[in-house]
Parts: C-alpha cells; sequence; structure tokens
C-alpha cells in the first residue's frame, strides 16, 4: 500500500496587522492597496505600514483616501515616492505634494488602471486599449491599429504586497467582499506577489458557501481579523 502522505498545512491567520506585515515590508517597495475613495479599505494593515517606517514606497490605489485616514496617513507621513492612481480630488495633501514635486503621480483613465491590475494578476504583459488615445496619458506609449481604429498600449501591474479588505474570511484565506467594498480589492488580491486581507469576521473553512466566494484563498497568504472606524469620506445632508 502507498505510504500516507502527511498533510502540510500553512498558517495564514495573524493576530493583528503589525504580525501580518512582519517580514513583507522594505523601502522601495510596490504597494497595492484595496479600496474606492473610503469603501473597501484595509485601515489596520494601511496603519501598520505607516507604523513600519518603510518610505519610498510606490502605491497603487484608485485614490489616496482622504487626508487623515487611509493611505492619507501615509503621505503625511511622506513614505509615498509614487502614486499609480486614477483620482486624485479628495486629499489635499496628495495635491499639495504632487504640485509641489515631491510626489510622483501615474495617472490612468479609471478602467484602464482596473484593467491594469486584472491583467498584472492574470499573467498579462501588456494590452492595448482606445482609452486616454490622442491625452497626455498616451504620450510615448506605444500605439498600433486595429479595424482602422487606433489603441494605446497600457502594461499590467504586479506588486511586492497587495493589501486587501474584505466582509468575511476563512482560515485558509477564501474572502467574500460586500456591496461596494468588493471595488478593486479582488484583483489587487490576484496581482500581488503576496496578498495580506484583513477581514470584519473570520469563520472556519467550510462556514462560507462556495459559491459566494469572491476571492478564493490560493491567492491570499495571510489573513487578519481587524477592528474597523468605516469612515464616510462625504456625508451629504438636505438642507
Amino acid at each position: 500500500m502507498p505510504a500516507e502522505r502527511e498533510e502540510i498545512r500553512v498558517k495564514k491567520v495573524y493576530s493583528d496587522a503589525k504580525s501580518a506585515l512582519d517580514g513583507l515590508v522594505f523601502d522601495g517597495m510596490t504597494v497595492m492597496a484595496g479600496g474606492f475613495g473610503l469603501c473597501g479599505i484595509p485601515e489596520n494593515l494601511i496603519t501598520a505600514l505607516r507604523d513600519s517606517g518603510a518610505k519610498d514606497l510606490t502605491v497603487i490605489s484608485n485614490n489616496a483616501g482622504v487626508d487623515d485616514f487611509g493611505l492619507g496617513l501615509l503621505l503625511h507621513t511622506r513614505q509615498i515616492r509614487k502614486m499609480v492612481s486614477s483620482y486624485v480630488g479628495e486629499n489635499k495633501t496628495f495635491e499639495k505634494q504632487y504640485l509641489g514635486g515631491e510626489l510622483e503621480l501615474e495617472f490612468n483613465p479609471q478602467g484602464t488602471l482596473a484593467e491594469r491590475i486584472r491583467a498584472g494578476g492574470a499573467g498579462i504583459p501588456a494590452f492595448y486599449t482606445k482609452t486616454g488615445v490622442g491625452t497626455l496619458v498616451a504620450e510615448g506609449k506605444e500605439h498600433k491599429e486595429f479595424g482602422g481604429e487606433q489603441y494605446v498600449m497600457e502594461t499590467g501591474l504586479i506588486a511586492d504586497l497587495s493589501i486587501v479588505k474584505a466582509w468575511k474570511g476563512d482560515t485558509e484565506g477564501n474572502l467574500v467582499f460586500r456591496k461596494t467594498a468588493r471595488n478593486f480589492n479582488p484583483m489587487m488580491a490576484t496581482a500581488g506577489k503576496v496578498t495580506v486581507a484583513e477581514v470584519e469576521e473570520l469563520v472556519q473553512p467550510g462556514e462560507l458557501d462556495p459559491d459566494h466566494i469572491h476571492t478564493p484563498g490560493i491567492f491570499v497568504q495571510r489573513i487578519v481579523q481587524g477592528s474597523f472606524e468605516k469612515r464616510i469620506e462625504q456625508r451629504t445632508v438636505r438642507a
């Protein structure tokens, strides 16, 4: 009879955000951070990244939060050298540093940014899109004609570290996102060399409906349960 194979289980659960980033953070690294505005951002991991003191970071994120929350914390401490983003409008620190020449910005149409991340996670090095042709974002990039139309080549994006936030996760790293908090998180989870997820609820394997899992645990190396402020970016009330 064949010898029984010993099952090897990798520990993915960490006690807090600081320990979840231990050994992963270094100066000059590229980080993907999930979220849209302040919706679905990895609040605890961003704070732990700030506290690590890592500098000269390139951060790939739709935007940079607000001045005193989210990725704005890393701008305040000047730990970010470059942002790869599609929207900068809610963060005065971002605006000031960029206009002052202190922060490099690689600006992307939002759909292009999403597809660059998805492509990176899928192992696609580049693709062509019509979005941006004839504008500043296409300058210096390769163009090609398809069907009589001009397209610009965009490269896929990968990161040394992806930090994402989910609603529920299990100890194997399977993730479920809730409504609009899904946003950039699932695609970023696939595009990091290492992905660390923080979740509101952490359950045991088998407790998540397989049909409801958005990100399989194969993409997640570490997971931590956090507590969340869930700040609202703009609170609008009727006059």
